[in-house]
């Protein structure tokens, strides 16, 4: 397993809900369309992205959420300049433009990506910040390369539960990335992000987890009505305020109010839904996070939804 990846129980199967309204197929698609052009337009922008105004960013961000036909609510701000660790729970491909709309920042992101034809020197002429998630002995230059970067005054946005999860569970904060915002002497910024239907109600459809593909979750999303992604950027974490990087992590740790019995770090032990890109099962011996089933009785809006 990788060290990077700790398990989480999440699967599409067990967790994964669909909304109770569906888009019509042209309607999707043109919410597809609208969603790879924007994403492309921003990847060839990408070798001059730190001389386009962060306001501008932002709201590039926004229109691709938007595009995909999930409205935004983001609830309070990030310091707008000045170096800056944001970490907020993973559970979307979506939580990346979502994060960017708060301050734009550098990713923290997988080596594999350099790998891959024209984007990924794109990536890395963007200033995303690589680690390699395979090998232990990365992780003290990784983490030397995010203190660096926020030394710099840059924003450095990462996933510190190391794995996607469905929305209903969550996972620990690895400690590792919070040493280099103790290294670089600067604030941390916890972001907390919820998806909803139209009723207000929970919603798993836009998770990207377990053996998912992306293809799969792109399009539960853009074939949804209702959803609603809510942002909500607490206050930030001031340096000095914590001995060390465990009750750091413990600090900006965001606690779910949603789902019953998901505790953080529930998915410690069971096997990670994704390694090197790659998915890797459901693992063996355990249940996922919240079955289908659970889902229905707690919520009638969503009794009625077949798979």
């Amino acid at each position: 397993m990788s060290v990077w990846l700790p398990g989480a129980p999440c699967t599409p199967g067990g967790c994964v809900v669909p909304t109770g309204t569906t888009r019509a197929v042209p309607g999707a698609v043109l919410r597809l369309t609208a969603v790879v052009g924007l994403v492309l337009a921003g990847v060839l922008l990408l070798p001059v992205g730190r001389r386009i105004p962060a306001g501008l960013v932002g709201r590039w961000c926004r229109w691709i959420v938007r595009a995909a036909g999930v409205r935004v609510r983001i609830t309070g701000a990030a310091a707008p300049t000045g170096g800056l660790l944001l970490v907020a729970n993973h559970i979307s491909w979506l939580d990346i433009p979502l994060l960017s709309a708060v301050r734009p920042a550098r990713m923290l992101a997988k080596a594999e990506i350099r790998q891959w034809p024209l984007a990924g020197s794109l990536v890395a002429r963007s200033g995303v910040l690589f680690i390699d998630r395979d090998r232990l002995r990365a992780l003290p230059g990784t983490v030397a390369r995010v203190a660096a970067a926020l030394g710099e005054g840059s924003a450095v946005a990462v996933f510190p539960e190391g794995s996607t999860w469905c929305g209903r569970g969550q996972g620990s904060f690895r400690r590792a990335v919070f040493q280099a915002a103790i290294d670089a002497g600067v604030p941390v910024q916890p972001v907390r992000i919820h998806y909803r239907d139209a009723s207000g109600t929970p919603a798993t459809a836009p998770a990207f987890v377990g053996d998912d593909t992306l293809f799969a979750s792109l399009w539960r999303v853009v074939s949804a009505r209702g959803l609603v992604a809510e942002v909500g950027v607490r206050a930030a974490v001031p340096p000095g305020s914590h001995p060390d990087r465990r009750a750091l992590a413990a600090a900006a740790q965001p606690h779910s109010g949603s789902g019953r019995g998901h505790r953080a770090g529930q998915g410690t032990g069971h096997r990670a839904g994704r390694q090197a890109g790659r998915p890797t099962g459901r693992g063996v011996g355990h249940q996922a996070c919240c079955p289908v089933e659970d889902l229905r009785s707690r919520s009638p809006e969503v009794s009625a939804v077949k798979n």
